[in-house]
């Protein structure tokens, strides 16, 4: 009985560790609205005034959202009610910007509801009359040519607002795409506060997934793992935003090509000892995601440790991430960073490959496109884009390294989550520096 007992109490303090904090429903859509308010009240008022717009408007039907404007309703508002307009004018100075809501009633404490069905029963006329009495100098609204984030407008929502507008009005509207995509790439200190804990967690899942809690070389396959992940994921009351993927390199004859890992990946493969895996996982959680891309190494019988070749391997991969993130200079465009970071990196003898996204609201978030898997030139539209400060990334790429032990090629893959501001580059949750070993070595045990 004492021995079992010990067994139980092992197995629950082990359990409860691996067991990462997530907030209750609750708690979750309170803060999400505190996020929202100070995002709003102290954040918004700088980003329209950058872009000289002290009008914008967001116009959506329920179930058709508007990609900015599902990041701007209530935790309790899972989707815009029926036609929802919102409103968000400047009047300078210090009076800040008035949120208004032209619908029936407020949108949550977020937005103040200004449609008198009495005065005005349409409720396109109840917005003109807000127009005309704020008098907009400059009227943003959401299309965009490069940023479907930033292009919620639809085709009739538009052209019912510009059959409505006033002829006085009609010339000062222009696209509201850079604002739109300023406000949905910029951090504030709150969120960037909540964000390692979210990437924290997904780290803490890789770690369980590689592990041999999940996997039993010679039986268990990469399915098994990425099933495990979702599960994992779900059991923990959260989401992912793409589904995981495991992929495994190991010495045969078959070279390997990252691009399956887009677009032909093998539907099973058993994982044997001996193998370099790889993942890609996600994670949903307070309105931000996370985008992690980790390795690691099934021991062989008689090994403890990475093999040498493959540590050095892994080190390419780190100095490629290096070569990127020193070359984050403000204003400097996507493209201008990647074709620096490139150069740099082909100066330090690496091979790289580059192909960095934003991150935040969004999984592939907006932002400046910092190079594609399909392609390490100019990226038009998004990858002129300029690099701000206060705007999160996750680091993608890969280092191809010819291993004479297997004599072929491997590709080290990376890709972890990172913030930018006027100090600098660095990572939210640090980065994997390491393999991960399976089995994990027991201390004292040899």
């Amino acid at each position: 009985m004492k021995n079992l007992l010990s067994i139980l109490i092992f197995f629950i303090t082990f359990t409860t560790i691996a067991q990462p904090k997530i907030l209750p429903e609750r708690e979750r859509a309170e803060l999400i609205d505190e996020l929202l308010e100070d995002k709003m009240t102290n954040l918004l008022p700088k980003l329209m005034r950058k872009e000289g717009i002290d009008m914008w408007i967001l116009i959506s039907r329920e179930y058709n959202e508007d990609p900015v404007m599902k990041t701007m309703l209530p935790a309790v508002w899972l989707s815009a009610r029926r036609r929802t307009i919102m409103v968000f004018s400047d009047s300078g100075g210090t009076k800040g910007v008035e949120r208004l809501a032209i619908a029936r009633y407020d949108v949550g404490n977020l937005l103040k509801g200004e449609w008198d069905l009495k005065t005005n029963p349409d409720q396109w006329d109840a917005l003109m009359k807000t127009i005309q009495e704020k008098n907009p100098k400059k009227i943003g609204l959401n299309f965009s040519k490069y940023y479907a984030h930033a292009d919620g407008l639809t085709y009739t929502e538009h052209k019912e607002f510009m059959d409505r507008l006033p002829a006085e009005f009609q010339n000062k509207v222009i696209s509201a795409s850079n604002l739109a995509v300023n406000w949905l790439e910029t951090r504030t200190e709150r969120e960037m506060t909540i964000y390692q804990q979210i990437c924290r967690i997904s780290h803490e899942i890789i770690q369980e997934a590689f592990s041999d809690k999940v996997i039993q070389p010679g039986v268990t396959s990469t399915e098994d793992v990425v099933w495990w992940m979702r599960q994992r994921v779900t059991d923990l009351g959260l989401e992912t935003w793409f589904h995981p993927t495991v992929d495994i390199q190991r010495a045969d004859p078959d070279n390997f090509d990252h691009l399956r890992t887009f677009t032909k990946r093998p539907a099973k493969q058993i994982i044997k000892q001996g193998d370099l895996l790889h993942c890609d996982f996600g994670i949903t959680y307070l309105r931000l995601n996370s985008d992690q891309q980790q390795h690691a190494y099934v021991l062989r019988a008689g090994e403890s440790d990475t093999p040498d070749f493959l540590k050095n391997a892994f080190k390419q991969g780190n100095q490629v991430q290096n070569c990127l993130t020193d070359n984050f200079k403000i204003g400097m465009s996507g493209n201008e960073i990647l074709a620096k970071a490139l150069a740099q990196s082909k100066r330090e003898g690496l091979n790289g490959t580059i192909y960095t996204h934003p991150i935040g609201n969004h999984g592939h978030a907006a932002g400046p496109t910092i190079g594609m898997w399909d392609n390490q030139g100019k990226t038009i539209g998004s990858g002129d884009y300029p690099l701000n400060p206060n705007t999160a990334f996750s680091i993608e790429l890969n280092a191809a390294v010819e291993i004479a032990e297997w004599k072929k090629n491997i590709r080290i893959m990376l890709e972890e989550d990172g913030f930018f501001d006027e100090k600098g580059f660095r990572y939210i949750d640090g980065r994997q520096t390491e393999m991960i070993t399976i089995p994990r070595v027991l201390k004292g045990v040899k």
